[in-house]
């Protein structure tokens, strides 16, 4: 069991204060891990970080991946065994916007977790994470598999792929007698208390509170929803079966099901139904000056069969969920804390 296996085990996160990442913080906490945390200052208002009090339960530090000094300062003095890489910058937009500071980050801040891996003994075992955006993506309706060809066409993707060819060569080179590292593609997490700017579910949630329309630039891409628990129990189960065995380092496509991948304008109309207000406005033309995607899909056999993991819920479920999650801030904000350590355990493992 998940929750027996992580106690006391000394783990380092990288990442901001993204809500993923707090709920993996919040989660490993709560089984009993011992959770150090390296990223920047909490970027968005409302925060998940601040919200469960994760600067009382979790040791953090504030700095910046691209830091090699203070990040090798920090592994020094705290020894993890385990590291869950995810700092990034995570937007394809934003990538647009600030190409040389997204190069960077996805791919220079993942070369300084893997020097650091590979310079200090107690580092074991390493889960990186990157993105479903990573291939050589020619809007194909079959779905691509862990040795398909990585692509770059726009900046964020590049510097992910660059990331991903970076963690192959410490692997093959520095690795492989010694530390065991996987990589993890997933993509369109979605859940509750995600509050960051140019995501689909904030963005729906922001436009119905200020009961504004809701601008798609892009109503027919086809893209994959998965339940943000669902995402994490994913990582928390390949690093356990990296401990057991070797055999499972690798790429993994931690992707929800074919079935569950919807177009942008279907999840809209669906979150309107359960809402029962709002409406929103097509405008293409906002997605002019930037490539944006239309067609996506990755296979989930290798994770399925090797990890013996089946999602949860399927995207009917995780959009309920996710949209009734934030009803919560609205309504029981005292009861933040107390609601979300019972959807951990509810989250049976």
């Amino acid at each position: 069991m998940i929750q027996n296996f992580y106690k006391w085990k000394k783990i380092l996160i990288t990442g901001s204060t993204w809500f993923k990442w707090s709920w993996l913080s919040f989660w490993l906490h709560n089984i009993w891990a011992e959770v150090i945390w390296y990223g920047l200052e909490p970027n968005t208002n409302p925060n998940l970080f601040k919200a469960l009090k994760l600067d009382e339960k979790i040791t953090q530090i504030i700095w910046d991946i691209n830091d090699i000094k203070s990040l090798e300062e920090a592994v020094d003095k705290y020894k993890p065994g385990i590291i869950f890489h995810l700092a990034a910058q995570p937007l394809v937009r934003e990538s647009y916007k600030n190409p040389v500071y997204t190069m960077i980050t996805n791919s220079i801040g993942t070369v300084n977790v893997l020097e650091m891996i590979r310079l200090k003994e107690y580092i074991k075992w390493a889960v990186m994470i990157t993105t479903d955006k990573v291939y050589e993506n020619k809007e194909w309706i079959y779905p691509y598999r862990e040795n398909d060809r990585l692509g770059w066409f726009d900046p964020y993707s590049s510097s992910k792929a660059m990331a991903e060819i970076a963690i192959e060569s410490y692997r093959k080179s520095f690795f492989k007698n010694h530390k065991k590292v996987a990589v993890t593609r997933a993509g369109n997490v979605i859940g509750w208390w995600d509050w960051w700017d140019d995501r689909l579910l904030p963005d729906i949630i922001k436009a119905m509170m200020k009961w504004e329309k809701l601008t798609l630039r892009n109503p027919n891409a086809v893209r994959p929803w998965q339940y943000v628990l669902d995402a994490l129990c994913w990582y928390l189960i390949l690093w356990e079966k990296m401990f057991e065995d070797d055999k499972y380092c690798g790429a993994y496509n931690f992707w929800p099901d074919i079935g569950d991948n919807l177009k942008v304008i279907d999840l809209v109309a669906a979150s309107i139904k359960i809402l029962k207000k709002w409406e929103y406005e097509i405008d293409e033309s906002a997605n002019k000056w930037m490539h944006e995607a239309g067609l996506l899909l990755l296979d989930n056999t290798k994770a399925k069969t090797f990890l013996k993991w089946i999602p949860k819920y399927n995207v009917w479920e995780t959009l309920e969920r996710t949209l009734n999650w934030y009803n919560v801030y609205y309504n029981q904000a005292d009861k933040i804390e107390e609601l979300s350590l019972n959807e951990i355990n509810n989250f049976k493992l």
